[in-house]
């Protein structure tokens, strides 16, 4: 049966020869093309992007220069304007691991704007009645407030930057109950040479804690009702166009909000877009930009160079003698969304490079010498 229908079949083929110049045209990373998905596009030139630089980086990651990077996209002035896949193609869902975090910080604001949340002064044990009694009790954690988990700056003993912290990530996964384990962590204690809150820059101690965004999460899930991934869907990626996503859950079925979340690349693109467009994506509100504003100015000190908003790291990247001030979502293996408001540019930069020595570091030399310009 299959083989009296290959005449057919090769009648077909060659009668399409002739509309060849049909075929689909081959991709163009200086003038990415318009999909439905509500981007608008222009070339990089029309931009005001370096296409020669853009290209020498091209030459430099398919020449081995830089390892694992899977995508780099870059939108102008509102429109996207610079398309390059390494690994996989457009369609392929992207896991920017800790990126999530940020997108976390979005679901929050939008919880806030819809009076769901009473405010970051609210407690977060207030929220888990079901959980008590804790190991470890003192009343400092009756205390810790949705500020404090959007600062990563609770006085919870979490530090996934500190292998032996009793609170690291990795020791979580263990867990059964990841909330629980948040809320059963001892009070940190400040050595001498550690800087205590009250005299740290903003009056907060940072500690890197997935822990504490992931109970989150978990806050949030309470405050709107919802599943979290239903209520990302339906308040953010639904107004976005955002289809394809892909969560983690935990083993008792929370969407992971401390990360691992997969995205297309372009959707990641749009989560900066509507930030440097103070909340908006084509005249939608999504994020009020009363929340966009909040959450991207500084809250805490990390390090000399980088201090944090709300689940937004700020500092300033510079190119050549020109500094430009950024803040961004940045997660394991280097991934970044990067939003450059003096530049009116987004700059998506996603990798595969996980727990490697210089990851983050790669993907800054990307933006340093090869897409931010060197001048005004």
């Amino acid at each position: 049966m299959i083989r009296s229908f290959a005449p057919v079949l090769v009648g077909v083929v060659i009668s399409c020869l002739p509309v060849a110049a049909q075929a689909p045209k081959a991709h163009d990373n200086f003038a990415p093309e318009v999909r439905r998905d509500g981007w608008a596009t222009s070339d990089a030139t029309s931009a005001g992007l370096d296409r020669a630089a853009l290209s020498r980086m091209e030459q430099a990651i398919t020449g081995g220069d830089f390892k694992k990077i899977t995508s780099i996209l870059v939108a102008r002035h509102g429109h996207l304007a610079y398309e390059a896949y390494f690994e996989g193609a457009a369609d392929s869902l992207r896991d920017t691991r800790s990126a999530t975090k940020t997108i976390t910080s979005m679901l929050a604001g939008i919880a806030l704007d819809q009076h769901l949340l009473p405010g970051l002064d609210a407690k977060v044990l207030s929220y888990f009645p079901e959980k008590l009694p804790l190991a470890n009790p003192d009343p400092r954690k009756a205390e810790i407030t949705l500020e404090d988990l959007l600062t990563m700056s609770s006085l919870m003993e979490c530090d996934d930057w500190n292998n032996f912290s009793r609170g690291n990530e990795e020791r979580m996964y263990l867990i059964e109950d990841w909330v629980k384990f948040f809320l059963d962590l001892p009070i940190k204690g400040f050595p001498p040479w550690a800087t205590k809150p009250k005299d740290s820059p903003y009056g907060r101690s940072f500690s890197y804690c997935t822990a504490g965004v992931t109970t989150l999460g978990f806050v949030l899930e309470k405050a709107t009702h919802a599943k979290l991934a239903d209520f990302a869907n339906k308040d953010l990626f639904d107004p976005l166009g955002i289809q394809h996503v892909q969560w983690n859950y935990s083993p008792l079925g929370l969407a992971m909000g401390g990360g691992g979340l997969r995205l297309q690349s372009r959707d990641l693109l749009k989560l900066g877009q509507i930030y440097l467009d103070g909340g908006s994506w084509n005249s939608k509100d999504i994020i009020s930009e009363s929340w966009v504003k909040r959450s991207t100015v500084p809250h805490a000190q990390i390090d000399e160079q980088t201090k944090y908003g709300y689940l937004w790291w700020l500092r300033d990247f510079k190119a050549g003698e020109r500094p430009w001030s950024a803040y961004y979502m940045s997660g394991n293996g280097g991934n970044k969304v990067a939003i450059f408001p003096q530049l009116d540019m987004v700059v998506v930069i996603t990798s595969t490079n996980y727990n490697t020595k210089g990851m983050h570091e790669q993907t800054e030399r990307l933006l340093t010498d090869y897409i931010l310009p060197k001048q005004q």
